[in-house]
């Protein structure tokens, strides 16, 4: 299995719903493969984070950053309001 092929399949895999060959190869492949182990990894981490439902404060300088760029993201595709 090559790196495309899992993430093409990633979703299914993360839900439990691929065929239990295809996990096989699934595991394999992530056994030897950081980055798809990574992935998979940052993925379920962040649906466990998602699922319990708790806030998570960001450091101040992230948000900052992130509110900046989404207010400029907003002003570029809504050039017509001025918030």
């Amino acid at each position: 299995m090559k790196c495309q092929e899992l993430l093409a399949l990633l979703n299914d895999y993360i839900d439990g719903t691929v065929d239990p060959a295809l996990c096989e190869e699934f595991e394999r492949h992530m056994g030897g493969c950081a980055a798809c182990q990574v992935v998979v990894d940052n993925i379920r981490k962040t649906i466990r984070v998602y699922c319990e439902g708790r806030e998570m404060e960001l450091p101040v300088g992230f948000r900052t950053r992130l509110h900046d760029s989404l207010r400029a993201r907003w002003k570029e595709t809504h050039p017509e309001s001025r918030s």
